[in-house]
């Protein structure tokens, strides 16, 4: 079978080589900004939306007009790209997948991406960009299989290569038994029983990244809101709050890979519960009509909730068991951890604190979160069981075998 995976390293490149990179890709964000615009210009005068091919003719007479004719200077490939990115933003908005695609931000997700042209020299550490040269970057691992092609992308204040291969691997054969889990603040991951590849444990402790660094980030934010906009101060004030949030981004996502990693190879299939955190995690200020209730307590619930990483950790899950061949089965999260595994007595008395769980009807008593991995382990495998033989109408409503591996 054939694995698509991608391979992220921290780019090297000169002063000319990075003054051309931030051109590229401001040239890149400006021709996604002005298709977007004449889109909507095109529906505003009753007319149907350009296609890509057709946003392509317009490029060509956009690079021929002497104000932008700059444009010729940025590889064509990476401009036909970010179109090709605009029309499948519009194919998701209409499939009501995404939202209407909107106007980009300098600053913010700026780069752009090769289809082709590059080459990859991992013994040297350097790899060919159109335009751009041989450029150096950090060869932290090996990039197995052919290159498909190459996105180059700011984090920061420091520019990443991310290199998408295709290879060739055998078929995988799930190792291990099933594991229910339940994610929490207090603890990030409690399992249904102990497991052997976390040395006996049944729940992993939170690393809450941004908790640890808030004071930083705070005293760095009050700094820059006090130098003057666009100065050079406020320049360095701004590099240095991006890189406390890319310390922070960093730490979250290493320890759900590592987590993650450790999951998807032991077992053959996990069973988590579907939780919708972007709900989860709405703010409780209410209108001015009617304003929330609670609303500093609901803001706390919400930073911690966001600081865990819910969503990428089901997103890492769902492509790494796939990769080992294994289960990801998604549960309705109703009463997990109000239903006694014991005598299936379900009330909310059942949970007299965050933490206890004691059944009011046949007096059992376990940690609430544990009971929930059981009882998420229970309903995945009636689930597993009712859908395994039938194609599920949405990877979100129960078994599935991962939706993307974005990075590896």
């Amino acid at each position: 079978m054939k694995r698509l995976q991608a391979f992220k390293y921290e780019l090297s490149p000169n002063g000319q080589q990075k003054r051309q990179i931030r051109r590229f890709a401001g040239s890149c964000r400006f021709v996604y900004n002005k298709a977007l615009a004449f889109q909507k210009d095109r529906y505003e005068q009753g007319e149907k939306k350009l296609s890509y091919a057709g946003l392509c003719r317009e490029l060509t007479q956009w690079k021929l007009d002497t104000s932008t004719e700059w444009l010729a200077d940025t590889p064509s490939q990476a401009l036909q790209q970010s179109l090709k990115d605009l029309d499948r933003a519009y194919t998701n908005f209409f499939a009501k997948r995404a939202e209407f695609p909107r106007f980009k931000k300098k600053g913010v997700s700026d780069g752009f991406r090769y289809p082709q042209g590059t080459k990859l020299e991992q013994v040297n550490s350097r790899l060919f960009l159109p335009k751009l040269g041989w450029v150096r970057y950090r060869n932290s691992r090996e990039a197995l299989g052919t290159v498909k092609n190459i996105t180059v992308s700011q984090s920061g204040g420091k520019w990443f290569v991310s290199v998408q291969t295709e290879r060739e691997v055998e078929t995988p054969i799930p190792k291990g038994d099933a594991v229910g889990i339940d994610v929490g603040v207090a603890r990030f991951a409690s399992f249904d029983r102990p497991l052997a590849a976390f040395d006996g444990k049944d729940y992993l402790e939170p690393l809450n990244s941004f908790k640890k660094h808030q004071d930083r980030l705070r005293k760095a934010q009050q700094a820059l809101s006090r130098k003057t906009k666009f100065s050079n101060n406020w320049k360095k004030a701004k590099a240095k709050v991006q890189r406390i949030h890319a310390g922070i981004g960093h730490a979250r996502r290493d320890y759900l890979h590592k987590v993650t990693t450790t999951i998807s190879q032991n077992h053959a299939m996990v069973c988590v519960e579907d939780l919708k955190v972007r709900n989860m995690s709405k703010s409780a200020a209410g209108t001015a009509d009617q304003p929330g209730r609670n609303v500093k307590a609901k803001s706390g619930l919400n930073r911690s909730i966001l600081d865990q990483g819910w969503f990428e950790f089901r997103r890492q899950l769902d492509y790494k068991l796939q990769w080992s061949g294994g289960w990801l089965v998604a549960v309705p999260p109703r009463n997990t951890s109000r239903t006694c595994p014991a005598c299936a007595h379900v009330s909310a008395e059942n949970r007299r604190t965050q933490a206890q769980f004691l059944c009011v009807g046949c007096g059992f008593e376990e940690n609430a979160d544990t009971v929930g991995a059981i009882n998420v382990l229970r309903a995945g495998h009636a689930r597993f069981a009712c859908q395994v033989s039938d194609a599920p109408k949405s990877p979100a409503a129960g078994t599935h075998r991962g939706e993307s591996a974005r990075q590896g």
